[in-house]
């Protein structure tokens, strides 16, 4: 049954985690948060076209927040996990400022905002 869902009746947004502790630059946290949005956009536009067409049609919001640590990177990713939310984690290629495959943001989402925000509302913005 295809039923018109309106696009505005739902909020939408992409939240990408970055790790704090290994202090990078503003243009290695900015190549790094594309990674995240990158993998997330393509990974639910793949399984789930409906969601992803959702998220378009409501402006493509991308929140960025901030963890202390790789482990709680990885807690958040387990959530995201066992929710079945989309979700991506960034290793760098350790070509400029970090060891190659250091783990250093997670990209959850596109989901419905009131989903993310139970899981991530506590964080800080980066």
């Amino acid at each position: 049954m295809n039923r018109y869902v309106d696009p505005y009746s739902h909020d939408y947004k992409m939240v990408i985690l970055v790790r704090n502790d290994l202090k990078m630059t503003k243009g290695k946290i900015a190549a790094q948060v594309g990674h995240a949005a990158v993998n997330c956009a393509l990974c639910i536009k793949k399984n789930n076209p409906k969601e992803f067409d959702l998220w378009m049609l409501s402006g493509q919001a991308k929140v960025v927040l901030k963890v202390s640590s790789e482990e709680e990177l990885f807690e958040f990713k387990a959530i995201a996990d066992a929710k079945d939310i989309t979700n991506s984690v960034v290793r760098d290629a350790g070509r400029t400022q970090l060891e190659p495959g250091t783990y250093t943001c997670l990209g959850i989402g596109p989901a419905e905002s009131l989903v993310l925000d139970k899981i991530t509302g506590g964080l800080k913005m980066l």
